[in-house]
């Protein structure tokens, strides 16, 4: 396996995931705008978003005004090679190239970091490697980010328990929050167990599971049971509010029982090399 990787290689990462979606999204929202009435705002939604993939790929430009927040996964193998340091430079290039927006700010002063890079941007993570990926790219809007929940069970107000009924409830009850906000139809990772931080860790990860791979039953179950909401794209009805949901486990403590759940707009942006 090659570990290094150049310069060109990731500002090229970056500009691929920015302006051309992954095959299986793509797809997904094909199988979606199908499925939606003729003359219905779903269908037109989803048939301008469908055109705007289609530019945006062809013009090498960014999907989404909203560039999002890059977060890369690298292999620990590349950890020697693949540095934050290279990881920034490319980020710069990329902006300065015009495939990423002026999209980083201090949070108190709102200085603009225009080059998009400073301590703690981008966020990069090192990862068990597979063998073959060396970087994956997830690129996630601040529209989707806000949307993105964390509950603790018990949860009176929704009348959910320490079990699965309640948190099915939970997982539910933030695709109703969410409702045109974030970009619908959205994608859904979500985890169950963890503490705060792993749990948001965890959840955001699920987002780079393919969309195509064969459900859980309970994943399934609640995909089915999320798009008869009739929120639909844009939050203006329709029969496809989610495109997928992905759901993993991790332990907790018996004090605390998190559902956290990371929300995705459609413009699910991630690639790796």
């Amino acid at each position: 396996m090659k570990t290094s990787a150049t310069l060109e290689e990731l500002t090229g990462l970056i500009v691929d995931t920015s302006s051309s979606l992954a095959s299986d999204v793509e797809k997904a929202l094909k199988s979606a705008c199908r499925r939606e009435a003729a003359g219905s705002a779903a269908k037109t939604v989803l048939k301008t978003i469908l055109a705007n993939i289609r530019l945006a790929r062809r013009q090498r430009t960014p999907l989404c005004q909203d560039t999002g927040t890059l977060t890369f996964f690298v292999a620990e193998e590349c950890r020697k090679t693949i540095t934050p340091k290279l990881l920034k430079a490319a980020v710069a290039k990329a902006t300065a190239m015009g495939a990423l927006r002026r999209n980083t700010l201090a949070a108190l002063s709102g200085k603009s970091y225009d080059d998009n890079v400073c301590e703690g941007a981008p966020v990069v993570h090192y990862v068990k490697g597979d063998g073959k990926t060396r970087v994956t790219l997830l690129m996630k809007g601040g529209g989707s980010e806000n949307m993105s929940r964390q509950y603790s069970l018990p949860d009176a107000e929704l009348n959910a328990a320490r079990d699965l009924p309640g948190v099915e409830k939970c997982i539910l009850d933030a695709v109703y929050r969410a409702q045109g906000y974030g970009c619908a139809p959205g994608i859904l990772g979500v985890c169950i167990g963890g503490d705060r931080a792993s749990g948001y860790e965890t959840a955001k990860e699920q987002l780079l599971r393919p969309l195509d791979e064969k459900p859980s039953p309970l994943e399934a179950r609640l995909l089915a049971k999320a798009n008869t909401l009739g929120i639909g794209p844009m939050g203006l009805g329709g029969k496809t509010t989610l495109l997928g949901l992905k759901i993993a486990e991790r332990p907790r403590v018996p004090a605390s029982f998190f559902v956290t759940v990371a929300y995705m707009c459609w413009a699910a942006r991630r690639r790796s090399i």
